[in-house]
């Protein structure tokens, strides 16, 4: 098994409550939560005691190990969540993990839908993490599909066979900016969707900028 130094209660005298340091900006994020707060706090205090670095990152409170992101503490309307940045190469033994969308490619979620369900499963939310952090040390990546494997929607292929500039520029964005795009197309189901989707990004893929620049 894992080494549990740094989510072990028993091993505190390796990691004590005054290695822990809270980022302020944490402090205001739960400090503005309308929802959530109580569970916010609660996997707050989980990640810090298991030894992770604490930002706010993406507007979320996000947790660290080494430089590598390890989990983001995440709201929605219906639940909450730890998503584990690399959550696809845990072993899941529980089944637990929930992948968001069919494109979601190495995150993955814990969900919760209150305070007692995640004081409930504690012990099994400090062992992901533990082997999160593992997976961190290790250096292992998760093999990312190319760029050439995501489809092309018909909408955004139309504009591109239309457009020569278009076509090239769209060329010229960075790999990790072309998949942004092209999922980012694809996810509606209605066509007009797409179609918007597409002409609203237009300007910004001429001014060499990714979807979320």
């Amino acid at each position: 098994m894992y080494n549990m130094v740094y989510c072990s209660h028993k091993e505190r005298e390796v990691f004590s409550m005054a290695d822990i340091i809270k980022n302020p900006k944490v402090d205001g994020f739960i400090g503005r939560a309308t929802k959530w707060r109580a569970e916010f706090e609660k996997l707050r205090e989980i990640a810090l005691d298991c030894g992770l670095r604490e930002e706010l990152k993406w507007g979320k409170p996000s947790y660290s190990y080494g430089g590598g992101n390890v989990i983001i503490i995440q709201g929605f309307k219906n639940y909450c969540a730890l998503l584990f940045v690399k959550g696809v190469l845990l072993r899941d033994e529980g089944g637990l993990l929930i992948q968001m969308t069919e494109n979601m490619q190495a995150a993955r979620q814990l969900r919760f839908t209150g305070l007692g369900e995640i004081a409930g499963m504690e012990p099994v939310i400090r062992a992901y993490i533990v082997e999160a952090i593992e997976v961190e040390k290790s250096g292992a990546e998760v093999p990312m599909k190319k760029t050439a494997e995501f489809a092309v929607p018909e909408e955004f292929q139309k504009r591109l066979d239309e457009d020569p500039a278009l076509a090239a520029a769209f060329g010229a964005l960075t790999p990790g900016r072309q998949r942004g795009y092209l999922l980012h197309f694809s996810q509606p189901k209605l066509r007009a969707t797409r179609e918007t989707r597409v002409e609203k990004s237009i300007p910004r893929i001429f001014d060499g900028m990714g979807l979320n620049d």
